[in-house]
């Protein structure tokens, strides 16, 4: 019997961070949340989408985490705002730079949305909506 090899590759995937680690988190948090309060700027989010994006934050704590950004996220909203940076940087690479920003607020025939807003998407369906929703642009950039 023959068995098979991968051919070498230089290809090293890189380890997954470990979210646990507070240390990890807290090398992330803050631009984490710089690239989110851009993100939401470009989005032209009101602060209670913003705020819900982020998994319910109270305003009081959006405002300060605002001020504020150097703090230490919880694995929850990091993986929050990386769902999201990775959307906007699929639309912008699907889009370019005008639609890109204005997409996330137009209603959207696809059976994802099903008529809805790819925000009011994400609004209502939280994390498991963001990963559907990545998944669908990564997909779209592969030609899917």
């Amino acid at each position: 019997m023959h068995a098979y090899a991968y051919p070498i590759s230089r290809f090293e995937p890189t380890p997954p961070v470990d979210l646990n680690d507070r240390a990890q988190r807290k090398r992330l948090s803050k631009s984490a949340l710089q690239g989110f309060f851009k993100l939401a700027q470009a989005w032209k989010l009101r602060d209670e989408e913003a705020c819900n994006l982020l998994g319910g934050v109270s305003s009081s704590a959006f405002y300060e985490w605002k001020k504020k950004p150097d703090r230490v996220l919880d694995a929850d909203r990091i993986t929050r705002v990386s769902y999201l940076l990775g959307i906007y940087k699929a639309l912008h690479i699907l889009y370019g730079e005008t639609l890109a920003d204005k997409w996330i607020k137009l209603p959207n025939r696809n059976r994802i949305f099903n008529g809805q807003t790819p925000l009011d998407y994400l609004q209502q369906g939280g994390m498991p909506a963001m990963h559907t929703l990545r998944q669908l642009l990564d997909a779209r950039r592969g030609g899917v």
